[in-house]
């Protein structure tokens, strides 16, 4: 489903963002940045835009950025993240121990299965290391959970199809966040895999959450 708007992936989450996706990645780097790592995985990088970010904000550390799909590897690649490795976030082909940090953004809610996917990364993660997680969430508000909704549901869908050419994608990423555990729930499932020291920071009236932990 991904690889079929690979092409206008970018555009399109630009775009249906209104262009506040560009802070959001900012202010996950900003984050990333204050812990200082060396060695970095970005999983589920796409077209690798948090990456990129991460690369501006942090010149001299390591960043790999991590996919399974090979289109979005490629525009990756062409603009100009240093590192790619096509592999699955679930089953990943690094040792125990190898990362400083590992991110993931709008990627967690994609894989098959949360809790697993959040061992793997703590797996990966050196005993202290930083876990963050950028992510789509529902307001709190009521009025504005109402409005982003029909957002979600009814408008979304529809501009996303004329966008890409493939409606299908947009109605399951308006299901996907609904059913995406946010807040506390997440910090929760957090603590069940490996982590501790679990934050939440909502954006944008809640529509995405920063979520950050530290491996056990």
């Amino acid at each position: 489903m991904f690889g079929c708007i690979a092409r206008r992936y970018d555009l399109a989450n630009h775009l249906l963002s209104c262009g506040i996706d560009f802070y959001w990645r900012r202010r996950a780097a900003e984050i990333v940045a204050g812990w200082r790592p060396h060695r970095i995985a970005d999983l589920a990088t796409g077209t690798g835009d948090l990456a990129l970010a991460l690369q501006k904000k942090m010149p001299d550390a390591e960043i790999v950025g991590v996919d399974f799909l090979p289109e979005m590897l490629d525009l990756a690649r062409r603009k100009g993240v240093r590192q790619i490795m096509l592999a699955d976030a679930m089953n990943l082909p690094f040792g125990d121990a190898s990362f400083d940090c590992v991110t993931i953004a709008f990627g967690l809610r994609n894989l098959e299965n949360w809790a697993a996917a959040l061992a793997e990364m703590s797996r990966l993660l050196k005993t202290n290391g930083h876990l963050l997680v950028l992510e789509f969430s529902l307001p709190t508000t009521p009025i504005l959970r109402a409005i982003y909704r029909f957002y979600l549901h009814r408008c979304l869908p529809l501009f996303g199809s004329f966008l890409t050419g493939t409606k299908t994608a947009y109605d399951y990423l308006g299901d996907s966040i609904e059913e995406f555990p946010s807040g506390g729930a997440m910090c929760e499932l957090m603590v069940e895999n490996g982590f501790t020291h679990q934050t939440f920071e909502p954006l944008t009236g809640g529509i995405v959450t920063i979520y950050t932990a530290e491996k056990l």
